[in-house]
């Protein structure tokens, strides 16, 4: 299987580059979602969060509080570490079980941990969604219920632009409107069968 690997930071716009992907048919494997379903009601990740942080850690239906632990792990780093310890492994696992699976032409791996978790040994192509820090910050200030310094906390923990954009093969800009993201889109796809295409094994 031929793997394109999204990323780019917080705010950048990847689900909706991948979300553009995926109406060319190609199945997205996206490891924020993965993150998500890790923690489901009666997971193991989750049974060890509530052992680590208590029951502060859930809501009364007992799903994870992810604004608690957003709240921790932003004030206590040896927390985040702790849980970064815990799920990264967990998210590789399930990432390369959807990536095997996969029936599209290509697939793409989307992660925003792609280059820091070194996650760019799965991709054979490695497509970045490029913005400036000033739209990360103003995008996701609009999104997420954050403040301004938690949201440059996070820039700060993540890949830097320059290393994100020393990693990538292809780089779509992001600071403009969506109509300009489509064209670029369909450039790539096409790059992408074409190089997917000439990666397949001949019978």
């Amino acid at each position: 299987m031929f793997v394109v690997g999204v990323t780019g930071g917080i705010g950048s716009g990847k689900t909706t580059v991948t979300d553009l992907f995926k109406a060319h048919g190609i199945t997205i494997v996206d490891a924020d979602v993965i993150a998500r379903h890790i923690m489901d009601t009666g997971s193991p990740a989750l049974a060890a969060v509530e052992q680590r942080f208590g029951t502060e850690a859930l809501h009364d239906n007992g799903s994870l509080n992810r604004a608690w632990l957003r709240e921790r792990i932003f004030n206590h780093p040896e927390d985040k570490q702790w849980l970064n310890d815990l799920t990264h492994p967990l998210i590789r696992e399930q990432s390369l079980r959807e990536l095997e699976a996969a029936m599209s032409p290509y697939v793409i791996l989307s992660a925003p941990l792609l280059v820091e978790n070194r996650l760019t040994s799965l991709c054979d192509r490695v497509l970045v969604v490029d913005v400036s820090e000033a739209t990360q910050i103003e995008r996701t200030l609009m999104r997420d219920d954050v403040s301004k310094a938690q949201v440059q906390t996070i820039i700060e923990a993540q890949a830097t632009r320059q290393q994100r954009l020393d990693a990538a093969d292809n780089v779509i800009h992001n600071d403009g409107d969506r109509s300009l993201l489509v064209n670029q889109v369909e450039k790539l796809h096409e790059i992408y069968l074409r190089l997917a295409d000439t990666n397949t094994p001949s019978d």
